[in-house]
């Protein structure tokens, strides 16, 4: 079971990783069986299904994503955990609400993961 400290250290560390666009730090928090959702994954790698597997894939898609949005910064609001999950809602540079679920595994790393996005 995740407590209150875990959640708070991993988005720490994940927000910063992203406001740092150090993709290999991002990729860290992740497993290499991965399984991520996002509305964005259609327009920015042409997979219809809006689902992506593997680490190998999710690092094609975030640095072609973080190669259109130069000036991405998300800032924490808030944050929630569970038994073996957080989520994780931000505001994006653009002032748009996001929130992210993710799912952790017996090694601690992310497992399944997926982002939602306000209008």
């Amino acid at each position: 079971m995740l407590t209150k400290n875990e959640m708070e250290t991993f988005a720490s560390e994940w927000i910063d990783a992203w406001n740092a666009h150090d993709l290999q730090r991002i990729l860290s928090h992740y497993s290499s069986e991965i399984e991520f959702s996002s509305p964005f994954i259609a327009k920015v790698v042409a997979e219809p299904s809006g689902r992506l597997r593997g680490k190998e894939a999710l690092q094609v898609y975030w640095t072609r994503a973080l190669g259109r949005l130069p000036a991405l910064k998300f800032k924490l609001i808030s944050g929630f955990f569970g038994v073996d999950s957080i989520v994780l809602n931000y505001e994006r540079e653009d002032g748009r609400l996001a929130s992210e679920w993710f799912e952790f595994g017996p090694e601690g790393k992310v497992v399944r993961s997926a982002a939602h996005y306000g209008p």
